[in-house]
């Protein structure tokens, strides 16, 4: 036990901590010793008042001893919905010493979309995606900290900290194996829920046995650290009652001892029925007693302070309070010889604003706060704002003041509150929005204003909460006020919460009722396009009748002059190819809904009118066409548009999905892999069981079976749940589809054929009768060969109709190839041959490399299986080059490389 003072440079707080400070040494030594070494994360876990802040101080000591750069932040419980607080306590320092091009340079790509968030930058004119600012946070300390290491990071007072740097903090300790980064966080065990408890949790699961749980002083280590202070003639009992009334926590503890010397009291037993009332003076009502007794003014500015929670200065505290300067100063200096605050950052009180105040406890703060009378806090709150706009800060930074005033019909306070809401969405920070307009719905908003505040606060919560959105737009929508344009705008944005949330039908149903109500113009056929859209990428059954020939008749009328009517024509190709109609004419559709073969202005992929549905119908048409020049164009465009824009959530997960379909089908296996579980770490991110999820999923699964790795695609599968039951949006490939093919594969013969089964009857009804999109019927066919011959021969027949309509070289190739494995001897041969001719013209060279192996091996031509496994090799298709390998070496053929000048793509 520790019965004699610490080290000289120690707190008295540090007082019985010696294993705490020797594991802040090992954590910091750790990370000085080897540059390439993995970062880690110090939890300080306990209870207020035992310690935590201390710790953190003492080491920022140890750190800056060793040279370590030091770079701290702490949580407020008055500021916890004031967004990025603490990361920007963190960053701003080291950004703001950099030339503003030094700046942007670190930051590189992510300047324009961490900027904002932390600052530094003005936000840009569409509303910022909490995922990629996020992920902008990540990467902006990821290279300020190679710059600055070795590099320490001290979060004090975590479970005040702002969700959004709670989402960036859990984020970033996931990156700590890759970066040489030490970060010490100190929270109470409690006082968090929601998502900001799922995130400390995160970062819990990061520290691992990393973690020092704090407790109280023993009596041998209060008696010590009572003798340090008051002298050693301090006796037994008054050292043992000092315990008890303390509970032996270390702030309480040294707090009451400094009373005891300010009352001058004598540290024996005759003193020590003393200390209980001193003790109640530390703390709650004692304190704002003890607070009272230095004076009005006092407890005015103590007040004052209080409510600005942060970057006290006396100026502003002096406003705030209604009181002089001069007198303002003196309530300063009186507070901070009474230990309530203290000014860290000068010898004396700051004579004017420069200067920053702050409590010498958040105990003290909560107990200051809490004293203030309801009514007179919410006034307070409402001049705080003022202050703080007035000081040049914004209404965002106001924000937390005006959530807390008087609700008073208040029409400005409403404005200020939507405007502080649109501030913040540009920055990325949707929840602190959602709270400004619900505090608008509160005040509450005038007439004419209030279904525009719904409007608003559906859409701030349409990325994360679709069912708050669905109620927020259906009230609007059921008020008087919104002007046309905006009313349509809140139908498709409603439809498309609906489509979010699993209530795609309904999203349908909502789309029609309201395009029945307008007139013929864009209005009506912006929505009429909308409810073809939901309808087209709905799974379950046909949601109108004679929905294509609808489709079809509209379109027929459509030039593409506007937007509407592109959405129209593109809609209408997706109509077309998914039936599979002729190809040649779905492409011609999808050309004419483009301008100059460019996206029209205002149809780009980060438009918010349309959505990115539409957009990758278009690529989709044009990837099942043998269009995939076209096709990867536009999905790399997305890419570059979500990367550029910083939408690191869905949107760019969905990308991913679709460039990976697209090298897929070029027969770039490899990497159309690595986009893919690019795709799927994404989608992961965002949450499972979304159509993004599928996307990921289904591709993925489909790329490992075309490489050969059937067992990796099987654990895939089983590890990220692609089974039934499925999404009710298309997903493409068809997962039925190539479910099915992957329990053949691994030999679960009649599974697959019930699952491939399951695809042709949902495929018949919704009249999905592209064999390229839905390639259910080659592999159900050559199931059934030898059990139901004549049902496969069937199947094979149709298809090779089927594909012969739609009329791609894939398609009719494909066919041929199926065909060709149902049958023997010379026609097997010559089908086969066929397949190859068709496959050869093809841009999917995976199928054509299939086919040429097929061919060689029925036509025992080396030649051809020569060919057939350079093919394979060049597309990474490993099981499909091991079994031309094997055939050659059945022909006694020597072993084959590459062909000089062949380079794997």
């Amino acid at each position: 036990m520790t019965k004699v003072r610490p080290a000289a440079a120690a707190s008295a707080s540090l007082w019985e901590r010696d294993k705490e400070v020797a594991a802040i040494e090992r954590v910091v030594d750790t990370l000085c010793a080897d540059r390439s070494s993995s970062g880690r994360v110090h939890l300080l876990r306990g209870d207020a008042g035992l310690g935590k802040t201390a710790l953190l101080a003492e080491t920022r000591r140890i750190a800056e001893a060793r040279g370590c750069t030091v770079w701290s932040a702490r949580g407020g419980e008055t500021l916890r919905s004031v967004p990025f607080n603490v990361v920007r306590q963190l960053l701003q320092p080291a950004l703001l010493s950099l030339h503003p091009e030094e700046a942007r340079e670190y930051l590189g790509d992510w300047y324009d979309i961490a900027g904002p968030a932390l600052g530094i930058a003005e936000p840009g004119e569409i509303p910022a995606d909490p995922q990629g600012v996020c992920d902008g946070l990540v990467a902006a300390v990821t290279r300020l900290a190679r710059r600055d290491w070795p590099l320490v990071l001290l979060v004090d007072d975590a479970h005040w900290a702002d969700q959004e740097t709670l989402r960036w903090l859990a984020a970033f300790v996931e990156r700590l194996d890759e970066l040489s980064v030490l970060v010490v966080v100190a929270r109470r065990p409690t006082e968090v829920k929601g998502d900001s408890a799922r995130y400390l949790d995160t970062v819990a699961e990061a520290a691992g046995q990393s973690v020092t749980s704090l407790s109280v002083l023993t009596p041998e280590a209060v008696a010590g650290l009572t003798r340090a202070t008051l002298g050693e003639h301090s006796d037994d009992p008054f050292c043992r009652e000092v315990w008890a009334v303390t509970g032996g926590n270390p702030y309480d503890t040294v707090e009451l001892l400094a009373k005891v010397q300010d009352r001058a009291l004598a540290p024996g037993e005759s003193s020590a029925t003393e200390l209980r009332p001193l003790n109640r003076s530390a703390r709650g009502g004692g304190l704002v007693t003890r607070l009272e007794q230095l004076g009005v003014d006092a407890t005015r500015f103590a007040m004052a302070a209080a409510i600005l929670g942060a970057e006290i200065t006396v100026d502003q505290a002096a406003r705030l309070a209604g009181m002089r300067h001069e007198v303002a100063v003196r309530c300063a200096e009186l507070l901070c010889n009474s230990r309530i605050l203290t000014a860290p950052d000068a010898v004396a009180v700051p004579a004017d604003d420069g200067g920053g105040l702050e409590f010498v406890h958040p105990l003290i703060a909560t107990a200051v706060y809490d004293s203030i009378p309801e009514g007179l806090r919410k006034a307070m709150h409402g001049i705080a704002a003022q202050v703080v706009i007035d000081a040049g800060k914004g209404l965002a930074a106001a924000s937390r003041h005006l959530l807390q005033v008087h609700a008073d019909d208040d029409e400005e306070l409403v404005e200020q509150l939507r405007e502080a809401a649109r501030e913040h969405l540009a920055v990325g920070a949707p929840d602190a929005a959602r709270r400004c307009l619900e505090r608008a719905l509160r005040e509450p908003p005038a007439p004419d204003a209030h279904p525009h505040v719904l409007y608003e606060l559906g859409c701030a919560t349409l990325l994360t909460s679709p069912a708050r959105t669905i109620e927020h737009l259906r009230t609007a929508l059921a008020m008087p006020g919104l002007d046309n344009a905006k009313r349509v705008d809140a139908v498709y944005r409603l439809s498309q919460a609906l489509t979010h949330n699993d209530q795609l039908e309904e999203a349908v149903r909502t789309v029609e009722a309201e395009a029945a109500r307008q007139t013929t113009g864009p209005a009506r056929m912006r929505l009429q396009a909308v409810q073809f859209m939901w309808e087209g990428i709905y799974a379950g059954e046909t949601t109108s009748p004679g929905r294509s020939q609808k489709l079809s008749t509209l379109a027929a009328t459509c030039t593409g002059r506007d937007n509407a009517e592109r959405a129209l024509l593109i809609l209408r190709g997706f109509d077309a190819m998914t039936h599979g109609e002729n190809a040649e004419v779905v492409a011609e559709l999808c050309d004419r809904a483009l301008v100059n073969g460019r996206l029209a202005p205002g149809l780009g992929w980060t438009d918010p009118e349309w959505g990115l549905e539409l957009l990758m119908m278009l690529a989709s048409s044009y990837a099942y066409t043998d269009r995939l020049d076209r096709a990867e164009a536009l999905f790399n465009e997305a890419l570059r548009a979500y990367t550029t824009a910083g939408w690191s959530g869905g949107h760019l997960a969905v990308a991913h999905a679709y460039l990976g379909l697209g090298l897929r089908r070029r027969g770039r296996l490899r990497e159309a892999e690595e986009t893919l579980r690019e795709s799927l770490r994404i989608a992961e991110r965002v949450g499972r069981g979304l159509p993004l999820y599928w996307s990921a999923i289904c591709n993925l699964v489909d790329t490992l079976l075309a490489r050969g790795h059937t067992e990796e695609a099987w654990e895939i599968s089983e590890q990220y749940g692609f089974a039934p039951p499925y999404p009710s949006t298309i997903v493409l490939p068809d997962p039925r589809s190539v479910r099915g093919r992957l329990l053949l594969a691994v030999g679960r013969t009649q599974d697959g054929i019930n699952e491939l089964e399951e695809a042709e009857k949902a495929a018949a009804v919704r009249g999905h009768l592209n064999p390229v999109m839905v390639p259910w019927a080659a592999d159900l066919a050559k199931a059934l060969v030898t059990q139901d011959p004549a049902r496969a021969a069937r199947l094979a027949s149709d298809a090779r109709r089927q594909a012969e309509r739609f009329g791609t070289d894939t398609a009719i190739g494909e066919a041929l190839r199926c065909a060709a494995a149902l049958e023997t001897g010379q026609r097997a041969v010559r089908l086969a041959g066929q397949a190859v001719t068709y496959l050869e013209a093809s841009p999917c060279q995976y199928e054509h490399a299939a086919a040429r192996v097929e061919f060689g091996i029925l036509s025992r031509s080396a030649s051809e299986l020569h060919r057939g496994l350079t093919l394979a090799r060049s597309c990474d298709a490993d099981g499909l080059a091991a079994q031309a390998q094997t055939a050659l070496d059945a022909l006694g053929a020597p072993a084959v490389g590459l062909v000089p000048g062949q380079k794997r793509r």
